[in-house]
């Protein structure tokens, strides 16, 4: 008898490989809803993407004619590649969303002080997504407040753990 390995479950929907993250997003904005979108990226692009060479840090995303560009998100070129297969590393990249969905962020955006944020990349089943959130700008006294929260949580767990 042989002795073979188990086979992998390639259709668990929740086989996710992230990417990239903004933290950043979290702690200059309230994101009030996410919405997951894909993107169009080129060959050299998406090879860089699962070498996890991307920035997320400057982009956002905005809604032209009808259609979702995500732009400032850098992905490095890819080393392996010739010079003539090089991508542009900060192009303005289309992401694919539904209609229903990309007017429901367009009504969101024209409303006072909102905008489009993204907050992670990741890997879903081979294809590159990208959850987008809907998001507030945060004050100077916003972020200290929830700064002054996490220390209190902090500190009392340590107070939990210790007794």
């Amino acid at each position: 008898m042989v002795n073979t390995p188990p086979k992998k479950n390639t259709s668990d929907p929740e086989r996710e490989k992230q990417i990239a993250s903004n933290r950043k997003a979290y702690h200059d904005y309230f994101i009030l809803e996410t919405y997951e979108a894909g993107i169009a990226l080129s060959g050299t692009e998406i090879k860089s993407l699962r070498a996890g060479k991307v920035q997320l840090r400057e982009a956002y995303a905005r809604i032209e004619n009808g259609e979702l560009w995500l732009v400032g998100m850098h992905i490095s070129p890819y080393e392996q590649a010739g010079i003539y297969f090089q991508h542009d590393p900060t192009r303005p990249r289309k992401l694919l969303l539904h209609h229903r969905e990309i007017r429901k962020l367009q009504e969101a955006t024209e409303a006072k002080g909102l905008t489009l944020i993204p907050t992670r990349l990741y890997l879903k089943k081979g294809r590159a997504k990208l959850e987008i959130g809907i998001a507030r700008g945060k004050h100077t006294y916003d972020k200290r407040e929830a700064l002054a929260e996490r220390e209190n949580q902090r500190d009392a767990q340590r107070e939990m753990a210790h007794r």
